[in-house]
């Protein structure tokens, strides 16, 4: 039996261009690396995991917030839209509102190719009459969904505050793209969690937590680069740090080398860490409601509802 889905790999960098970027990041006075290479298979089931810890507070939060208001969400957002799933991941977030918005069909776009391919076999089975189209694309690069989209009302779906990952000049940039693809299909819109700006203490926790899943899922980004591209770090040389850079209002994750080593890279490259050297991995940057209302305005949206918890420790944003 054909599967009742189908997914599109849409990567716009080739492999050689994407090493070249990658070394030159590590090789950069400060190093850094981009986060979407936590994302292979283990590293998403880390993330499943850091999700269920009890310091990770954006996850639970957010999960409050829509059972609270789904109703006024839902009929804030509209139903029989496309809906379209932005770091779709298992799909479930989405999946909790097919019932509420009956989307006529389901876009899930993810950089994690093999995980979107599983989640829509599942989907296949148990919303066997939904159309299911899974697009394989690093959309932190390139929004180029026009010829995957009808011309119908589309709702494009971004929780869990991974817009933080963004500086704010790229937080702008990328939903600038997603502003264009709603313009040209009217009665579109954004719905976005975003995590606010709260004690340093509860911040840092939800990063480094006492379990180590954090730090394992950290860590396990070099675990994936070795096998990816041949690189060969030594996971017992760096450990996992995340902190709060206030200046900047964002998480900071980052490995810190543990003694003096020096790391192929493959193909000539190499790069000497000292003892304390740090790769910068992600950020997670919190904005208070003005703020991010504020960057919402200034990608175009003019017309922004917000749904947040007693605390207003996280905020659910609807704008079209």
């Amino acid at each position: 039996m054909q599967p009742s889905y189908r997914v599109v790999r849409r990567v716009t960098e080739d492999p050689d261009s994407e090493r070249k970027r990658l070394i030159e990041g590590l090789t950069a006075t400060r190093p850094s690396l981009s986060p979407k290479y936590f994302y292979d298979e283990l590293g998403c089931a880390l993330y499943g995991a850091i999700c269920q810890l009890p310091e990770y507070y954006p996850t639970r939060i957010e999960r409050s917030i829509f059972e609270t208001h789904r109703d006024a969400i839902a009929q804030t957002a509209g139903e029989n839209k496309q809906f379209v799933d932005l770091g779709a991941g298992d799909c479930r977030k989405a999946q909790d509102w097919f019932p509420f918005v009956l989307p006529r069909r389901y876009l899930a776009v993810d950089i994690a190719g093999p995980e979107i391919e599983s989640a829509l076999a599942r989907l296949s089975i148990e919303v066997p009459d939904m159309e299911l189209l899974g697009v394989e694309m690093d959309f932190s690069a390139s929004l180029d969904l026009n010829d995957l989209l009808t011309n119908d009302a589309a709702t494009f779906f971004y929780p869990g505050s991974s817009i933080g990952n963004f500086a704010p000049a790229e937080a702008l940039a990328f939903l600038l793209r997603i502003f264009a693809l709603c313009a040209t299909r009217p009665g579109s819109g954004l719905l976005i969690g975003v995590d606010a700006k709260k004690p340093v203490p509860t911040l840092v926790a939800a990063y480094d937590d006492a379990l180590g899943v954090t730090a394992a899922f950290n860590r396990n980004v070099l675990l994936h680069l070795n096998r990816r591209f041949g690189f060969d770090f030594d996971l017992n040389g760096f450990c996992h740090r995340g902190l709060y850079n206030e200046a900047e209002g964002r998480i900071e994750m980052h490995l810190e080398s543990l003694r003096e080593q020096v790391v192929s890279l493959g193909a000539g490259h190499h790069r000497s860490f000292r003892v304390g050297e740090r790769i910068h991995t992600e950020n997670s940057y919190k904005y208070t409601a003005t703020e991010f209302a504020d960057l919402l305005a200034k990608a175009g949206f003019s017309d922004v509802s917000r749904w947040t918890d007693r605390d207003e420790q996280f905020n659910v944003f609807y704008a079209r």
